[in-house]
This record gives C-alpha cells, sequence and structure tokens, in this order.
C-alpha cells in the first residue's frame, strides 16, 4: 500500500503521521483499531494467523526488510 493511502487511512482515525515511518505508522493504525500491533513482524505467512488482515500483503516484504537491516 502506498504511504499516502496508508496517511489518509492515519487521519480517518485521528493519527497524526507527521515524519512516521511506514511500519510505525501501520503499528498505531493497529493499535487505534484495537487489533496487534504486529505489522512487519512476521517472516512470513506460517508466522501469523491474521489472515483478514488489511497489512497482510506489505507486512511479510516489510518484515523481511526489517530483517536484512
Amino acid at each position: 500500500m502506498l504511504m499516502q493511502q496508508i496517511r489518509t487511512i492515519a487521519k480517518e482515525h485521528g493519527i497524526k503521521a507527521g515524519k512516521t515511518t511506514k511500519v510505525n505508522l501501520i503499528r498505531k493504525i493497529q493499535q487505534v483499531e484495537g487489533n496487534y500491533a504486529c505489522f512487519a513482524t512476521a517472516a512470513s505467512a506460517d508466522d501469523c494467523d491474521q489472515t483478514g488482515c488489511l497489512w497482510r500483503d506489505d507486512c511479510f516484504s516489510a518484515a523481511k526488510k526489517q530483517l536484512r537491516q
């Protein structure tokens, strides 16, 4: 998902994005929605049981990027 789309979702939840990273902004959104703030913590689908998550497609690739850093 593009960062502009994520900022729009954050704004809808009353979250000010500012210069927040994509990972941290999505985690803030997850918290406000009452979900686990787990974005980019699972390296594969085997590690995640949240099949209906809006962020699922981006999550695994973001987790792999963080592991490489």
